[in-house]
């Protein structure tokens, strides 16, 4: 919950506003402010004071214990026009908050954390617990470093400075591993081992234990959670590295499970016998057999999705024992992002999108698309990137990085999975790596935008390049189209080695439509030399077409409006006489 305080008319109208956006999130404290602020800092996960910092610094000051424990708090100034972290950038979520708060009120964020300052993440804000000298280590790498990465695990992280010097997995724990620590001085370590943080080391702790549950019904909380943790503590593993308990879906409101889930802080995942059945195991049973119809339950559930086995069935210390427990070390999967960059605005670049360049510790794509975006990509992050033509290449090359444990995005154009980059990656992926698609504006929702209203009823987009479809296949794409009166956008109209197949695809549009049935051309959607016209079918020049323009074609209802491209949707209430 976010707490919401103000003490002028000014900041209560910016309460209401940021109260009416989130409605689910945010709470108005009213009342004298200093209670309001205490009532807020006892209650909920953040604050947004519209009041002075001054003030509110005083008013917090007393309230503060813990940085990992306190709320994050911004504040917002009287004029709206700044939203400046102020406790909690990283542990409370202050500096998501002042972004967010500035892009809902139009007021500038204010970000004063170190590493956010230089486009660097902070080690607390992977998403992974952490453990260590955060503060040093992060210093450390602002400074330059050098700082080693010991990463026991291949699991993904976002691009990290070159002060960040990998060592191998190899050397985890080996004289080269203790050298390069002297000589780096600070240290990060990806690990789901118990071990703690040496001096000047940072542990990254990544979700890479399944913990495997079988319980009889009635088994205690304490019975299931004394379990787990003594199987963890006898292995030698973290707990804070536990990503799921997972068990048999005739289990999945055992009180038991449920509550050790809940105290470990991760989710409970089922798995139907049939599936269970199907697990082959070390140690199966005729019990849990019998009983929900599987012969394991916590070894099958724990190996569903594959790993090593670190600690198999055991059975809790009870007499009668309740519940029993496995330990599998999920093997790491890189991430592969699908980004769509939109036609060319950055304002037409999703919040999303952006996210996930930032995200990446490599990004892959084509040249030209690539520079739209280099100053987004944190620093650290490996491009990779190619000419025109090699799109197969690059989508290998983005599957192989990431199955490589890497985090990746494959940018496009538009959207990625119109005529861009996401087929033929997807065609390369299998299910050893998680693929995530990114949506973006398309060219021919951009141009539409422009033209007017031409995509107001059924449409299709038809690519006229035949590098990769025969002609004979677009032609009777284009043929149906015209035949169902269906608008139609062409992309890839024309180039220099291809002419003759705009005019083609034209003519057998007019065979079914008027002459003068509206024709918008949109060359280079949303960028600054954007160019557009509203023609007709019989005034359309495709000479005067290139590769990085769209044109769109209406059906026989498309009309031009006060020089608008408009087809009609079809309501009855527009054919009512007036």
């Amino acid at each position: 919950m976010i707490g919401l305080i103000s003490a002028t008319a000014a900041g209560a109208a910016g309460a209401r506003r940021v109260a009416s956006a989130w409605p689910g999130r945010t709470r108005v404290y009213e009342g004298p402010v200093g209670d309001a602020v205490r009532r807020a800092f006892a209650e909920c996960e953040q604050l947004v004071c519209f009041l002075a910092t001054g003030a509110v610094v005083r008013l917090v000051a007393p309230l503060l214990s813990d940085k990992a424990a306190d709320p994050g708090v911004v504040c917002v100034d009287e004029g709206g026009r700044f939203a400046v972290s102020l406790v909690g950038g990283h542990g409370g979520g202050a500096n998501e908050l002042a972004l967010a708060i500035g892009d809902l009120l139009g007021a500038r964020p204010v970000v004063t954390t170190a590493t956010d300052a230089v486009g660097v993440p902070g080690l607390d804000t992977l998403g992974f617990p952490v453990e260590g000298d955060v503060a040093g280590v992060s210093r450390a790498v602002l400074d330059g470093g050098p700082v080693a990465l010991h990463a026991e695990l291949a699991w993904p992280l976002p691009p990290l400075p070159a002060a960040v010097v990998t060592a191998t997995a190899a050397d985890a724990g080996s004289e080269a591993d203790s050298e390069a620590d002297s000589e780096a001085g600070y240290s990060i370590r990806v690990t789901d081992r118990a071990a703690g943080p040496a001096e000047r080391e940072v542990v990254l702790r990544p979700p890479s234990l399944v913990v495997g549950v079988g319980a009889s019904k009635g088994a205690p909380v304490e019975e299931v959670l004394g379990l787990v943790e003594d199987a963890l503590r006898d292995a030698g593993l973290s707990a804070k590295s536990v990503a799921e308990l997972a068990t048999v879906d005739a289990k999945a409101d055992e009180p038991g499970i449920l509550g050790a889930a809940a105290r470990l802080g991760v989710p409970v995942v089922t798995y139907s016998a049939g599936e269970l059945a199907g697990i082959d195991v070390p140690n199966p049973s005729d019990a849990p057999l019998a009983a929900v119809g599987t012969p394991s339950v916590a070894e099958a559930a724990a190996l569903v999705r594959g790993g090593e086995l670190l600690v198999p069935k055991r059975k809790s210390a009870a007499r009668p024992a309740m519940a029993t427990c496995a330990v599998v070390r999920r093997p790491a999967r890189g991430r592969l992002a699908v980004v769509g960059l939109g036609p060319g605005a950055r304002d037409l670049l999703t919040p999303r999108a952006k996210d996930e360049l930032r995200r990446a510790s490599v990004l892959v794509g084509l040249d030209q698309y690539v520079d739209q975006i280099r100053d987004l990509l944190r620093p650290g992050t490996r491009v990779l990137e190619s000419g025109l033509g090699a799109e197969e290449e690059r989508a290998r090359t983005a599957v192989a990085e990431a199955r490589r444990g890497r985090a990746v995005a494959l940018i496009g154009s538009g959207d990625a999975g119109v005529y861009a980059m996401a087929s033929p990656a997807l065609a390369e992926a299998s299910d050893d790596i998680d693929v995530v698609g990114v949506p973006g504006v398309t060219a021919a929702l951009a141009a539409g935008a422009i033209l007017g209203a031409p995509l107001g009823h059924d449409h299709v987009s038809i690519s006229l390049s035949d590098l990769h479809t025969p002609w004979e296949v677009i032609e009777r794409r284009v043929r149906a189209a015209a035949e169902a009166d269906i608008v139609v956008t062409f992309y890839n109209p024309r180039s220099r080695g291809r002419d003759w197949q705009l005019p083609e695809a034209l003519a057998i549009l007019a065979r079914h439509r008027e002459p003068a049935t509206p024709v918008g051309v949109v060359r280079n959607a949303s960028r600054t030399d954007e160019s557009s016209r509203v023609t007709t079918l019989a005034g359309l020049d495709p000479t005067t077409v290139d590769m990085m323009t769209v044109v769109t074609v209406g059906n026989t209802a498309t009309r031009e409006i006060a020089g608008r491209m408009v087809t009609p949707r079809g309501y009855r209430w527009q054919e009512e006489p007036k």
